[in-house]
């Protein structure tokens, strides 16, 4: 039986979604359905934050909810408690998208050699501080990773960007469509993401080992409704299930992330979180 630590991230700041707030309550709900005792929740500032002149919104708050973040990986690595037994699998609830920066840099220097990142979203987050239409964090947390953003964010070992895979992106900002094609970034849009066909481009990667970030803004809006940017022709909820299954039996789970869930009102969390408990359980399996 896998050992599962919840990791909730309630960051809103990194979003440039009008709904942003609702991140917030969208964490507080997964949250309630999550084991106590397997849960840790990262405190995030109260105040928006500053820019601070780096083009990115909110900056300072985006920044200490990193730092926090990193820390408490760290305490879940290094404990010596007894009391605390060490989870075989991290799973992030999020906020924003920027939550998973820390986590995916901790994955990858456990992997460094044989990580694919697997970026299930219907946005390709690969925007930089110069190119970004809205200076929102949560477009740039990829391309950070991979090695090209604020330096203070850029991991010390970058993501290859030969181990990247999109997968159910749709929306593509001009600077990310150039950048993925100059990169040879292997991209499978809803219409072709089969099960098979994300095996077939992690196996290309290389990897041995995966960390699937779920933005849930990959799935169709018309059968997930609580989000902050929705896109028309995603991904149904029942492709996804099945992709994160297959994925799982193939290769080693080194860490997930579920992101962006914005219920506008708590009726809308209630008709959604049936849907993120069957990625968790499928996630967790």
């Amino acid at each position: 039986m896998v050992s599962t630590t919840f990791l909730v991230v309630p960051q809103w700041q990194g979003s440039g979604s009008a709904r942003a707030l609702q991140l917030q309550d969208g964490a507080e709900a997964i949250r309630g359905d999550l084991p106590a005792s397997r849960t840790v929740v990262v405190d995030v500032p109260l105040g928006a934050g500053e820019g601070l002149g780096s083009g990115v919104r909110r900056l300072s708050s985006v920044q200490v909810v990193r730092d926090r973040t990193a820390e408490t990986l760290a305490a879940l690595s290094d404990s010596t408690d007894p009391d605390v037994s060490p989870a075989d699998l991290i799973v992030t609830i999020g906020g924003d998208c920027g939550v998973d920066l820390a986590p995916i840099e901790r994955a990858h220097a456990a992997h460094p050699d044989d990580l694919a990142v697997v970026w299930l979203d219907a946005h390709a987050d690969l925007n930089t501080p110069e190119n970004s239409p809205s200076g929102a964090f949560h477009g740039m947390v990829l391309r950070t990773l991979a090695g090209d953003g604020l330096p203070s964010f850029v991991p010390d070992a970058p993501v290859p960007p030969s181990r990247i895979v999109l997968a159910g992106t749709r929306a593509l900002d001009e600077p990310e469509a150039e950048w993925i094609a100059e990169r040879g970034i292997r991209m499978l849009p809803p219409s072709e993401l089969t099960p098979d066909a994300l095996v077939a481009a992690i196996e290309a990667t290389g990897a041995s080992a995966v960390y699937l970030h779920l933005d849930l803004d990959v799935l169709d809006p018309g059968e997930f409704t609580s989000l902050g940017h929705p896109e028309p022709f995603g991904v149904t909820v029942a492709a996804l299930l099945d992709a994160i299954r297959v994925v799982t039996a193939r290769f080693e789970l080194a860490g997930a992330a579920i992101c962006e869930f914005a219920p506008s009102t708590p009726e809308a969390a209630s008709d959604d979180l049936p849907t993120i408990l069957r990625i968790i359980g499928a996630l967790t399996a």
